[in-house]
């Protein structure tokens, strides 16, 4: 289910939606904005200020649900023949590992896309834990995988987390090298001669009860990046065991990813809404 909506004179994003979904409490159309779940003429938008014009269209989504278990038809989210971005829900694993071979999203979407006769053979680009929900991309090629990676810095990765308390400040840029523990599979925080570059920014988007949405950009993409910066600053994500307290959902979401198509030099920006279940740990 989704709210059409229809501009008639011009105005901003938030005030056309306080006005049109009058029923609606404010901080829940602001939380749907936040979280990729309004589109503008098709196209997710997530600044409150956006300028409509005469003739736009509008049309806010409800939150997805995640899917962890059994059959998974995976959402696509953007797909040229060469590129396809997925939205991946939490519960499921990225690729396979030792102990699980078969059910991982690698393979559901190789099975989902191929037919009888024609086989899609598919390359990860990059990985998301198997909690963390949102945008995931693969290759259909080696290729295409190996000239998406060249440019891989200048992607452009924001997340949204649900942490416990309230980061202080509210806003700002955790600049802290990170070190990978293999024994206890965690990232040490700090300077250490192992240690590697690591620098996330960080917008404080709302507090409930306790618990913040917090947007993340991150600068560098290192293994557990958001979850150890943020537990550093004293503001670990909610139902993470490894650098918090477990709980039934992990509040990580990948909501937008920003790249540079190799072969048209073309920004593809895909954005994944955040699902029901994370907005849920804010309640």
């Amino acid at each position: 289910m989704s709210d059409k909506l229809r501009v008639k004179e011009p105005a901003t994003l938030l005030k056309f939606l306080n006005a049109q979904l009058s029923s609606w409490s404010r901080k829940k159309i602001k939380l749907r904005l936040q979280t990729g779940c309004v589109l503008v003429n098709d196209q997710p938008v997530t600044q409150h200020d956006h300028p409509l014009v005469n003739g736009d269209n509008i049309e806010v989504l409800a939150a997805p649900k995640n899917i962890s278990k059994g059959n998974v038809n995976l959402e696509i989210v953007y797909n040229d023949g060469e590129i396809i971005i997925i939205n991946k829900p939490a519960g499921l694993l990225s690729v396979a590992t030792a102990t699980e071979s078969k059910r991982h999203a690698l393979a559901l979407l190789r099975n989902q896309l191929s037919s009888p006769g024609h086989n899609v053979k598919l390359w990860p680009l990059h990985r998301l834990d198997r909690d963390t929900s949102g945008v995931l991309m693969f290759a259909t090629s080696r290729e295409m995988r190996e000239a998406v990676m060249d440019n891989w810095p200048q992607a452009n990765k924001i997340y949204l987390a649900v942490v416990e308390g309230t980061p202080k400040p509210a806003n700002g840029t955790i600049d802290q090298p990170l070190r990978l523990d293999e024994r206890e599979y965690k990232m040490h925080v700090g300077e250490h001669p192992q240690a590697k570059h690591a620098v996330s920014h960080y917008q404080t988007k709302q507090t409930v009860n306790q618990r913040s949405l917090v947007e993340v950009a991150l600068e560098t993409g290192r293994q557990h990046q958001i979850r150890a910066h943020l537990a550093w600053l004293g503001t670990s994500v909610v139902g993470d065991p490894r650098y918090g307290k477990k709980g039934p959902r992990m509040g990580l979401h990948a909501l937008k990813l920003n790249v540079t198509h190799p072969k048209t030099g073309k920004r593809i920006e895909a954005m994944a809404p955040a699902p029901h279940d994370l907005l849920a740990l804010l309640k």
